[in-house]
């Protein structure tokens, strides 16, 4: 096919999008560390504490998850099966939410999810990272690193629609009405 004008218009923008999140990255990698308690949280094998879920890694991601009242978190938790043995080969994964681990164990179950996960109930884990406000848990990613001197937070960001974290949303963004009202849900059948 022909590249037209609006093709060129198109690569354009995306380069632009591109060279400005290259800018957003390395804004915040600028950012202090953040030294953070080394947290007790639960898992399905009981307590365990932050600095041990990096495990042999000295990078951690811990994707803050709502729950499984979340049909937006849920969707983007399904999309993480494929993308965890990637990440994994170079920091330690971890996904944390609101639920109990059995809530947690059950529902993952449900959606074949291959991840680890914990609890922060009962802790203030999500509002000190800034997913838990009086309005409720949101959704987004932490990475903390691992250091002589104890963990720091080094990078965080939301999640949301539209975002560059589900791949899904990208993809409806491509079809000729968008993602117009569709809406995640637990299950089209």
């Amino acid at each position: 096919m022909p590249d037209t004008e609006t093709d060129q218009k198109v690569s354009r923008l995306e380069q632009q999008i591109a060279d400005l999140r290259r800018q957003v990255h390395a804004a915040r990698r600028e950012a202090p560390p953040q030294p953070v308690a080394d947290y007790v949280l639960q898992s399905g094998d009981g307590p365990v504490h932050l600095a041990d879920l990096f495990g042999d890694k000295d990078d951690l991601f811990v994707i803050h998850n709502m729950g499984r009242s979340c049909p937006n978190c849920t969707l983007w938790a399904d999309g993480y099966n494929g993308l965890v043995p990637h990440l994994q080969s170079r920091a330690a994964f971890v996904v944390s939410s609101p639920d109990d681990p059995a809530t947690q164990a059950a529902f993952a179950a449900s959606r074949g999810w291959r991840f680890r996960m914990v609890s922060h109930a009962g802790t203030s884990f999500a509002a000190d990272m800034g997913y838990r406000s009086e309005r409720g848990y949101r959704p987004g990613v932490s990475v903390f690193q691992r250091r002589p001197d104890g963990i720091v937070r080094v990078n965080h960001t939301d999640f949301g629609p539209h975002d560059e974290y589900c791949a899904a949303w990208p993809l409806l963004d491509l079809l000729p009405g968008g993602a117009g009202d569709w809406r995640p849900k637990f299950s089209y059948v």
